[in-house]
């Protein structure tokens, strides 16, 4: 089967689990209970996933879960294994800059897009 159609069909069937949690989950006070959610599931079956293929070869089944229904799910288990990934290299430094800045930096331009819009309209 085609790459991107594999990565598409995990990528719609993760996006409707991120839907169907945040259904699930509302009315959490405010609090943003169903993204820490599927931040830390996803984030979970990332790692899982990760040792999981390690030993084996997966092709197509890795783009289907890895880059589709997890990516689809949530980006930030993509992210965290890019921390573990560095961190598994002995690039201490790096995995916590790569931390700092982006959470840094894509909170500061979520801030900037919106004001920018809003001084424009």
């Amino acid at each position: 089967m085609n790459a991107f159609l594999l990565v598409a069909l995990g990528g719609a069937l993760g996006s409707a689990l991120r839907y169907a949690v945040s259904l699930a989950l509302i009315g959490g006070a405010g609090f943003p209970l169903a993204v820490l959610t599927v931040n830390v599931v996803g984030s979970f079956l990332m790692g899982l996933s990760f040792a999981y293929v390690a030993e084996r070869e997966l092709g197509g089944l890795l783009l289907f879960f890895q880059v589709g229904l997890l990516g689809g799910f949530t980006t930030f288990s993509a992210f965290s294994l890019e921390v573990f990934a560095l961190y598994e290299q002995g690039l201490l430094g790096q995995a916590a800059l790569y931390v700092l800045l982006s959470v840094g930096l894509s909170v500061g331009a979520l801030f900037a897009g919106v004001f920018l819009m809003r001084g424009v309209s």
